[in-house]
């Protein structure tokens, strides 16, 4: 099964610390090693960021920073896992590296094998 962990946490607008990439990187080398690592990216401050909504009919685009927002999508990962509870203990795993925050875990659709019915 394959999840997205949706990192959320309140908004910095200064990069990382180099011995918070430096550990970071070393968790993502670990996980894809692993094979429970699939992907992930970090984002960029709202400042960078858009919001486009349509709602009945109408389009609307709303720039960056989004001050009113107490939490904002700090990045992303697909995580591999055999089952949801494993899925959070890989969450659980990566907020012992960031500190703060929380993951909110979706699995992702996959279409049935060939030949499943």
């Amino acid at each position: 099964m394959r999840f997205l962990s949706i990192y959320k946490t309140v908004e910095c607008n200064t990069p990382p610390a180099p011995e918070e990439m430096a550990a970071m990187g070393k968790l993502i080398e670990e996980g894809m090693k692993a094979g429970w690592l699939i992907s992930t990216e970090g984002c960029l401050s709202t400042a960078s960021g858009a919001r486009v909504r349509r709602s009945d009919g109408k389009v609307t685009v709303i720039d960056g920073p989004f001050t009113e927002s107490k939490e904002v999508v700090g990045g992303f990962a697909i995580l591999k896992a055999n089952t949801k509870a494993e899925a959070i203990e890989l969450a659980k795993h990566f907020l012992g590296h960031v500190g703060q925050g929380e993951c909110e875990l979706r699995q992702l659709y996959e279409p049935p094998s060939a030949g499943q019915n």
